[in-house]
């Protein structure tokens, strides 16, 4: 078994003492019961990953030293997650598997039918760095305060596409739009943006964006609808799907990345 990861904040350097913040300490010293000698690896973005010593445990403290550096920092692909929460347990696994997923940035989004009206974004932190910890990235992924869906895409970097999950089409009879007018498949979408340096993904919520919403992105330059199959995923599916396809045919799965 690999020594247990610890995503700090402060400088790494050769010979560095570093006290533990009180989670930290009480997850080294009572739940994995680590004692003074023992080793583990501590890393964060600027710095690296690197092999500590726990150094001093006491009630109140508990101190590291750092030894030896293991793995110099890599970044992660510059790809946002944008979606529209939904229910707590989902909303939690939805920022789990995009941090194992490699997203650098996520942004909660309110769109007229998001049936989540609070987002703790203190929970969702944690969620994200006990991922980035077990995932073996050198960061945790920023996650910013939720805005309106408009608020959001107000003087959006052109240069980043949006890739838009629009799974219906335009016949208003139809059920989901029927067949007519839908989005391109992901893939073919992806095709078109090679040599793009940064991307974004927007999933909507439970029962899909309403017409005006959708007017109001198939409107804008940067954004690019995108179909993700032909069956009605839910939300926390399709953040998984959208993004799997992107590191595979854009991002750090594809070989030399």
């Amino acid at each position: 078994m690999s020594d247990p990861r610890l995503l700090i904040d402060q400088p790494l350097s050769v010979g560095a003492r570093i006290t533990l913040d009180e989670a930290q300490a009480r997850h080294v010293g009572t739940v994995l019961r680590l004692e003074p000698g023992e080793n583990l690896r501590v890393f964060n973005a600027r710095d690296g990953e690197w092999r500590v010593r726990l150094a001093d445990k006491s009630k109140r403290a508990l101190s590291v030293e750092v030894e030896t550096l293991l793995r110099p920092a890599r970044e992660t692909p510059d790809v946002d997650l944008l979606f529209a929460p939904v229910k707590r347990h989902a909303t939690d696994l939805i920022v789990e598997k995009a941090c194992e997923l490699g997203v650098r940035r996520l942004r909660p989004v309110l769109t007229q039918r998001t049936i989540a009206e609070t987002v703790r974004l203190d929970r969702l932190n944690a969620i994200a760095r006990e991922a980035a910890e077990q995932t073996e990235r050198f960061d945790a992924p920023e996650i910013l305060a939720p805005v309106l869906l408009a608020k959001a895409l107000d003087g959006w970097d052109p240069a980043r596409a949006l890739l838009y999950a629009d799974e219906r089409g335009s016949d208003a009879q139809a059920p989901w739009g029927g067949e007519s007018g839908r989005a391109p498949p992901i893939a073919e979408a992806l095709a078109a943006l090679r040599g793009r340096a940064a991307l974004a993904v927007l999933i909507g919520p439970e029962g899909g964006f309403t017409a005006e919403e959708r007017g109001m992105l198939r409107a804008l330059a940067f954004v690019v609808p995108i179909s993700l199959g032909p069956r009605i995923l839910r939300a926390e599916t399709a953040v998984i799907g959208a993004l799997s396809v992107v590191q595979a045919l854009w991002g750090d799965w594809r070989a030399g990345a």
